[in-house]
């Protein structure tokens, strides 16, 4: 291996991506700089330039200008961060999402396009080459996966299947819950997948190397003005990346910016870790009461999180 030999792989998968006509390659009036840092916006719903400058290595008069144009464009607010003052928060608006979405939508299609290129028989052997190109230039801690190596992306096809699937099998294993569990978190995806408001309700998968790690959903609650949050779930090999957090992060970013006064939930007293969560974010418990549920004695509780109350 030689530098010359990865000098001439960059030039031959940037041609392959579209790198130097970026704009054109996806249709839409953005560099691939600005094409990702609209991702990035996405994906990390408390994010601050410097944050930004940090994990793209950008150049901070570059950003700023990238930024300037975002919000003379409408797709970005700029406010003092909630961490240090002396830092502005950047989060998307909702026409600032809506072209993120759009933009990770004309990817996808490209890169499946790329993709439906390679025979099936030869797909895992390209995915393996892939893990191991970032395993073994990621750094000082190879191999170990990182918080920014996890990806939030909308559901694809077999994903609201696979959120029933994992919730049943690890409230089972964790929990000792029954069948029943599995019957309300089928009856919540059915009634997602069958009749929602894409603008109002929403569903997030947590990606880690090309596999789902997490779940949440955002719906309508029956009071007027509230949304619910729902199906929260870690897998167990992925905890510590602050997952859980990403998620309730995504769901009370997107709550807010669509125009929700508040954002509930309903859990349980034995799920400790997830309370944390919440708690983090402002959610404040308003209620709690015993029942049998689940073939289990548990205590129920409802938690509520004022919109109109930057955290």
């Amino acid at each position: 291996m030689t530098v010359q030999d990865i000098r001439a792989f960059n030039r031959f998968y940037t041609n392959v991506i579209g790198a130097l006509d970026y704009s054109r390659h996806l249709y839409a009036p953005f560099t691939l700089t600005e094409s990702r840092v609209l991702y990035e916006l996405a994906h990390s719903p408390r994010t601050d330039a410097a944050d930004l400058r940090g994990e793209l290595s950008l150049d901070a008069g570059y950003l700023s200008r990238i930024l300037n144009r975002f919000e003379q464009d409408g797709l970005i607010e700029r406010a003092p961060s909630q961490r240090d003052p002396r830092r502005r928060q950047v989060t998307l608006t909702v026409r600032g999402r809506e072209t993120a979405d759009l933009l990770a939508e004309r990817a996808d299609d490209s890169v499946g396009a790329l993709l439906a290129t390679v025979p099936d028989a030869d797909r895992p052997r390209l995915a393996e080459a892939l893990r191991t190109v970032r395993t073994l230039l990621s750094g000082s801690d190879r191999g170990r996966p990182r918080p920014e190596d996890v990806v939030l992306r909308e559901p694809g096809p077999g994903d609201l299947g696979w959120i029933v699937q994992r919730n049943a099998a690890l409230y089972a294993a964790e929990y000792d819950f029954n069948a029943d569990y599995e019957g309300l978190v089928a009856r919540i995806v059915a009634d997602f997948a069958e009749d929602h408001d894409p603008h109002l309700e929403r569903v997030w998968i947590a990606e880690l190397d090309g596999r789902a790690v997490g779940c949440v959903m955002c719906v309508r609650d029956d009071a007027p003005g509230t949304a619910r949050l729902r199906l929260l779930l870690v897998e167990p090999d992925a905890r510590g990346l602050r997952i859980g957090d990403q998620l309730v992060g995504a769901v009370v970013e997107f709550a807010r910016g669509v125009g929700y006064r508040d954002l509930v939930l309903w859990t349980n007293d034995i799920l400790g870790a997830a309370r944390r969560i919440y708690q983090r974010h402002g959610f404040v418990l308003s209620a709690e009461k015993p029942h049998r549920s689940f073939g289990k004695d548990l205590v129920g509780q409802d938690w509520r999180l004022d919109l109109h109350q930057r955290q």
